[in-house]
């Protein structure tokens, strides 16, 4: 059991990648970084926070099965615990969050965590878009590093849609809350 934890430990710094690999995992995390750091709104920072825990899980799953787990309750605590620690955000102390939860919402569902879910399945959708893409050609990816284009250029068009959503919707009258 030890050995399966610290498997996950280590998965995060350092691994083998075939699911998801470190180069598009370090993508999105700059790509997150960088959102935050612009203040840009929290929607957008929920799509790449919601694309990077989703693929920093898949990247610990993937070191998990390649240790030799087979045990699905391992691969269930690994996405569980990436995703909880998403969700604490939320639980800073009072004094200075850095999300808090309901100050901005849109369609009535807080930005951030509508964000998290987009870009969870936006990661998740072009991931299986790519899987499927290379299982035609042959198991090849048809140019090189398409398996970094297209999650990080998935989370990319999503950003664009939803800045677009968020700068032209109130100008026409239509309220995001």
């Amino acid at each position: 059991m030890n050995k399966i934890l610290l498997a996950m430990l280590i998965s995060v710094i350092v691994g083998d990648a075939m699911a998801v690999c470190p180069v598009c995992t370090v993508a999105v995390g700059a790509g997150l970084e960088g959102a935050r750091l612009l203040g840009v709104e929290d929607v957008i920072t929920g799509i790449w926070a919601g694309g990077l825990t989703l693929s920093v899980s898949a990247w610990t799953a993937n070191v998990l099965h390649n240790k030799g787990v087979k045990n699905a309750f391992w691969y269930i605590l690994n996405f569980v615990t990436y995703y909880a620690l998403l969700a604490a955000v939320y639980f800073v102390p009072a004094g200075n969050p850095i999300v808090r939860f309901d100050e901005n919402c849109m369609w009535g569902i807080d930005q951030f965590l509508l964000g998290a879910i987009v870009g969870t399945l936006t990661f998740f959708g072009m991931q299986k878009w790519y899987q499927h893409i290379k299982a035609a050609n042959g198991g090849h990816a048809q140019y090189p590093f398409q398996k970094v284009v297209m999650p990080f250029g998935g989370l990319l068009i999503v950003t664009v849609i939803f800045w677009a959503i968020i700068r032209w919707l109130p100008m026409i009258g239509i309220t995001l809350c």
